[in-house]
C-alpha cells in the first residue's frame, strides 16, 4: 500500500497519509471520502492494543530497565499486537485466515479433553455461530418491520393526516371507521387530505392544487433530509450497497462500510428516500442493513471478531437475511446469497443462512408490517390455469425484459460516469432535490406513478373480481349471470372506458418509470433497484395481458384459441402477465435466474406458475447477455474500480504468468529482503522508498532462491514493537528471518528475529503457467498475491490488481480504472 507518510521508528505513517495517497482518499460511488479514521475498527496505535496480553510500553522486556539480561523478541513465540491484521482498502489473505481458524479449532478440541471447563468452552464455541445467526435474524427482522411501517406512514403523510393520531397511516386510520363504503374503502371522516385541513374543500381545482403542492413539498423535504443525513454522518449509506457487499465478501476491506453509523443512518434515510416518492426500492439497501447488523454482532464473538474469513461467512448469511426480510422470501434469500452475492459459500454457511433467514422471516411475520397476516409482499390468487400457447407471450416478455435490462445498465452506467467526471458529482444535494422535485411534479397527476412502487406492483398483480373497484377492472359488466363464469372464476369481458383510461395512464407510467429510474439509481441516497425494475416489467406485462385478453375475447374462433378458450370462459389472466413481466425485467437488470424464480413464487404465493417464470427469466438473461454479460451490480463494481474477480467471467486470452508479472522488462529490479545480512535501517529504508504491500524474502541477492513472503504492515509493526520491547535494537541491528540467529561480533547490537511473521509457504507459479490457470487459482483460493519462479529462482510477483489491469487491457478498458490494492 502506498505510504509515503511512514516515519522511521514508528508506524504512525499508516494513519497519517499524504494528501495524494489514493488508498486513503478514495472514491466510493462517486463521492471522495477521507477514511483516515473509522468507527468500524479502532485505528492501530503503538500502545493501544491489549488483546494479545501485551501493550506497547508496559510489555517491554525486563532488560530494558536494566533489571535482567536482554531478551530477543520473536513474533513466533511472543505475538506482536497488530500483526495479522489488515489495513483499510486491502484484500485479506484467505489462506492465512482459514489456517488461523483451523489452528484455533485444533487447540480448543485438544484442550476440551483435559477439563470440564474446556469442554464447555468447546461447546459454546461450536454453538456461537448458531447464536450469532439467531441474533442477526432477530435484529434484521425487527429493523425491516420498523422500516416497512415507517415508510408506509410517511408515504401516506404526503397526501393527508389522520385526526385520531398523526402516527396512523391511511389504512390504519380507516380500519375502525364505520362510515367507509366498499366502493370508497379509503374514504373516512378520520382521514383528512391537506386541502381539507387548509381550505376545508375536498373537491375542485383549488383543492387539487393545494394537495399537489403539499405532495411536492413533502417529497422535497424527505429527500433533502435523506441526502443531508447521508452526506453529514455516513457517506457509505448511499446507494444499494450490493456491489460493495459483493466486493467485501470477496475479501476486500472497507472500514466503516458495515459500521454502526452506516447502519443507523441507512435505516433512517431509507425510510425517507422511499417515502419521498423517488423511483427506488428498499430491498437492496435491506441487504446492506442486514450485513451491518451481522458485522456489529460479530464483535460479540471472538471467533468472528478476530478472523476476517469467518466474518465473511456470517456476512454471506446476512445477505440471505436481507432478501428474506425484504420480500418475505427466506428460501429465495438463501439462493440469492449463493447465486448473486457470495464469493465463498461452504455447506455450513448454507445451513446457517437458512436458519437466519427463517428467524428473520418469523420476526417480520410477528411484527406484521403489511397488516394482512401474510409474510408475502404481493399475495396473488389466480383462478385460471395458464395454457401452453401462452408461453409465446411469456417469452416475448422475457425478450422485453432482457432488452430493457441491457439498455438500463448502459444508460445508468453512462449517467453515473458522467456524474463522476463532471461538476454534477460535486452537488449531490442539488441533484437529489432536482430529481425528487421533477419526480413528484410528474408523478402526482397519474395515479399509477403517484402510488408507491410496492402498491403499484400489488395493483398490477391483482386478478379482477366482480366487486373490484380498481380502474384496471373497468370492464363492461356481463348482461346476464351465465357470463360470469363458474365458481370463483370470472369470464373474459370487453374493456370498458375505465380500463382504456387505465391503459393510457399505465403506458405513460411505463415511459416515465423507464426514464426516471436511470437517473435515480446511484444518487447519494439509499436506493434499491428491485422494486423499480419489477414495476417496469409489471406494467409492460399487464398491458400485454389485457391486450391478449381482448384478443381472445373478440377472436375466440381463431385457431390459436380454439379448444381452450371458448366464449364465456376465463382464458387469460392479465395479473399473471404482470408477474411474469416483473420477473423478466428484474432478471434482465440483475441477471439472476434460479433465485429470482424462487423469490417470485415466494413473493406472490403463485407456486403453479413456475414454468412461465422460468421461461421468461431464462429468456431475459439470454437476451441481455447478448448485449453484455455484466449485470447492474458487476457494472457498478467495475465503474468504481473495486478489486473484484468476477467468478462468472471467462478468461479467454492465451497469455502466460511471465507476461503479467512485475517487474516488467523495463522496470527496476524486484524489491526483496534477504533472510540475513540486512540491517533494520536498510529494511526501513527499503520500506520507506517503496509502496508495496509485501516483500519476498530470498536467500541472498545473488541466488534469489525464494524463502518466503512478509507483509509490509507486519514488518513495520514488528520493528516498531521491537524498538519498544527489546533493548539495544538500533538501525545497525541485523534483521534475521532464519530459525537460528547467525554468529556475530561481541560488540554488535542484538539481532531482530522476524521468522514468526514470515509466510514460509507462499503460493508460487512458474513463469510458463497459463494465465487462465493463474486467474482460477486467484479466484478459488482468494489470493492477494502469487510469486513467479523459474527453477526455484524468484522472477517476479503477480497481485490481484495486476490481473484486473491485465483483464481490463484485454477488454480495451482503461487499466488505471482499478483504484485499489
Amino acid at each position: 500500500m502506498d505510504n509515503p507518510g511512514y516515519r522511521t521508528g514508528s508506524f504512525d505513517g499508516l494513519h497519517h497519509p499524504s494528501d495524494d495517497d489514493d488508498d486513503e482518499m478514495v472514491d466510493i460511488a462517486g463521492a471522495t471520502l477521507d477514511f483516515s479514521t473509522t468507527d468500524d475498527v479502532p485505528p492501530l496505535s503503538s500502545g493501544g492494543y491489549n488483546e494479545y496480553g501485551t501493550s506497547g510500553v508496559g510489555g517491554r522486556a525486563a532488560g530494558v530497565n536494566g533489571n535482567g539480561p536482554t531478551k530477543l523478541v520473536d513474533p513466533l513465540e511472543d505475538p506482536v499486537p497488530g500483526v495479522g491484521t489488515y489495513e483499510d482498502f486491502n484484500t485479506i489473505d484467505w489462506v492465512r485466515e482459514k489456517s488461523k481458524d483451523r489452528d484455533r479449532h485444533r487447540e480448543i478440541t485438544s484442550k476440551s479433553r483435559q477439563s470440564t471447563v474446556a469442554l464447555l468452552h468447546s461447546v459454546s464455541d461450536a454453538f456461537s455461530g448458531w447464536l450469532l445467526m439467531l441474533l442477526v435474524g432477530l435484529m434484521s427482522g425487527a429493523l425491516a418491520g420498523g422500516i416497512d411501517i415507517s415508510a408506509h406512514w410517511l408515504t401516506d403523510m404526503k397526501e393527508g393526516v389522520c385526526l385520531n393520531g398523526f402516527w396512523f397511516n391511511h389504512e390504519h386510520c380507516c380500519w375502525t371507521s364505520n362510515e367507509t363504503t366498499f366502493q370508497e374503502r379509503d374514504r373516512c371522516p378520520q382521514w383528512k387530505s391537506w386541502a381539507e385541513l387548509i381550505t376545508g374543500a375536498t373537491e375542485g381545482p383549488f383543492a387539487y392544487i393545494v394537495n399537489y403542492l403539499m405532495y411536492i413539498v413533502w417529497a422535497l423535504l424527505f429527500s433533502f433530509l435523506a441526502v443531508t443525513l447521508v452526506r453529514a454522518f455516513a457517506p457509505y449509506a448511499c446507494g444499494s450497497g450490493i456491489p460493495e457487499i459483493k466486493t467485501i465478501l470477496s475479501g476486500f476491506i472497507i472500514r466503516g462500510y458495515l459500521g454502526k453509523w452506516t447502519l443507523i443512518i441507512k435505516t433512517i434515510t431509507l425510510v425517507l428516500a422511499v417515502s419521498s416518492g423517488l423511483s427506488l426500492g428498499k430491498e437492496g439497501p435491506l441487504v446492506h442493513v442486514a450485513c451491518c447488523c451481522a458485522n456489529i454482532l460479530c464483535h460479540l464473538f471472538t471467533k468472528y471478531r478476530k478472523n476476517e474469513a469467518k466474518r465473511r461467512e456470517v456476512l454471506s448469511a446476512a445477505a440471505a437475511v436481507g432478501v428474506s426480510v425484504a420480500f418475505g422470501a427466506p428460501i429465495g434469500g438463501v439462493l440469492f446469497s449463493l447465486e448473486e452475492v457470495s464469493y465463498y459459500f461452504p455447506l455450513k454457511t448454507l445451513w446457517r443462512s437458512f436458519f437466519a433467514a427463517l428467524v428473520a422471516a418469523f420476526t417480520l411475520r410477528s411484527i406484521n408490517p403489511f397488516g394482512n397476516s401474510r409474510l408475502v409482499l404481493f399475495y396473488v390468487e389466480f383462478h385460471a390455469p395458464w395454457h401452453l400457447l401462452e408461453l409465446a407471450p411469456f417469452i416475448l416478455l422475457g425478450i422485453f425484459g432482457g432488452l430493457w435490462g441491457a439498455l438500463f445498465i448502459r444508460a445508468n452506467i453512462a449517467w453515473c460516469r458522467r456524474r463522476k467526471s463532471t461538476r454534477l458529482g460535486h452537488y449531490p444535494i442539488i441533484e437529489v432535490l432536482v430529481v425528487a422535485g421533477f419526480t413528484a411534479l410528474l408523478s402526482y397527476p397519474n395515479s399509477y406513478t403517484r402510488m408507491s412502487g410496492a402498491e403499484l406492483i400489488s395493483e398490477l398483480f391483482n386478478d379482477c373480481s366482480l366487486l373490484d373497484s380498481s380502474q384496471l377492472c373497468g370492464y363492461q359488466q356481463p348482461s346476464n349471470i351465465s357470463e360470469t363464469g363458474v365458481g370463483n372464476t370470472l369470464a373474459d369481458r370487453p374493456a370498458g372506458p375505465g380500463l382504456y383510461t387505465a391503459l393510457w395512464q399505465l403506458a405513460l407510467a411505463l415511459v416515465f418509470k423507464m426514464m426516471i429510474t436511470v437517473v435515480t439509481f446511484g444518487m447519494k441516497v439509499p436506493s434499491g433497484l428491485f422494486i423499480p425494475s419489477m414495476a417496469v416489467g409489471a406494467i409492460a406485462g399487464r398491458l400485454l395481458g389485457v391486450g391478449m385478453e381482448q384478443l381472445a375475447y373478440y377472436n375466440h374462433d381463431w385457431i390459436i384459441f380454439k379448444g381452450w378458450c371458448s366464449p364465456g370462459a376465463d382464458c387469460i389472466t392479465p395479473g399473471l402477465y404482470a408477474m411474469v413481466g416483473a420477473a423478466a425485467c428484474l432478471g434482465g437488470v440483475t441477471r439472476m435466474t434460479v433465485s429470482l424464480v424462487v423469490i417470485m413464487f415466494e413473493l406472490t404465493g403463485g407456486l403453479e406458475y413456475i414454468v412461465p417464470l422460468m421461461a421468461a427469466t431464462m429468456t431475459s438473461k439470454w437476451v441481455a447477455d447478448a448485449f453484455g454479460r455484466e449485470g447492474i451490480y458487476e457494472a457498478h463494481i467495475r465503474l468504481n474500480g473495486y478489486p473484484f474477480l468476477e467468478p462468472k467471467e471467462e478468461f479467454e486470452h492465451n497469455s502466460l504468468a511471465v507476461d503479467v508479472m512485475r517487474p516488467r522488462r523495463a522496470d527496476p529490479a524486484l524489491a526483496v529482503l534477504t533472510q540475513e545480512g540486512m540491517t533494520v535501517g536498510e529494511v526501513e529504508s527499503l520500506v520507506e522508498s517503496t509502496h508495496y504491500s509485501g516483500f519476498p524474502v530470498v536467500v541472498s541477492q545473488e541466488s534469489q532462491r525464494l524463502v518466503g513472503f512478509v507483509l509490509r504492515r507486519d514488518l513495520l509493526i514488528s520493528i516498531d514493537n521491537a524498538r519498544q520491547r527489546q533493548e539495544g535494537v538500533v538501525s545497525a541491528s541485523q534483521v534475521v528471518f532464519t530459525e537460528h540467529a547467525p554468529s556475530q561480533a561481541p560488540d554488535a547490537p542484538p539481532p531482530l528475529r522476524l521468522r514468526g511473521i514470515l509466510d514460509l509457504s507462499p503460493f508460487t507459479v512458474t513463469d510458463h503457467t497459463p494465465m487462465d490457470i493463474t486467474v482460477d487459482i486467484f479466484r478459488k483460493l482468494g489470493l492477494r498475491q502469487c510469486l513467479v519462479t523459474h527453477n526455484g529462482r524468484l522472477l517476479g510477483i503477480i497481485t490481484k490488481k495486476d490481473i484486473l489491469k491485465h483483464m481490463a487491457q484485454i477488454a480495451n478498458r482503461d487499466p488505471d480504472s482499478i483504484l485499489f490494492n
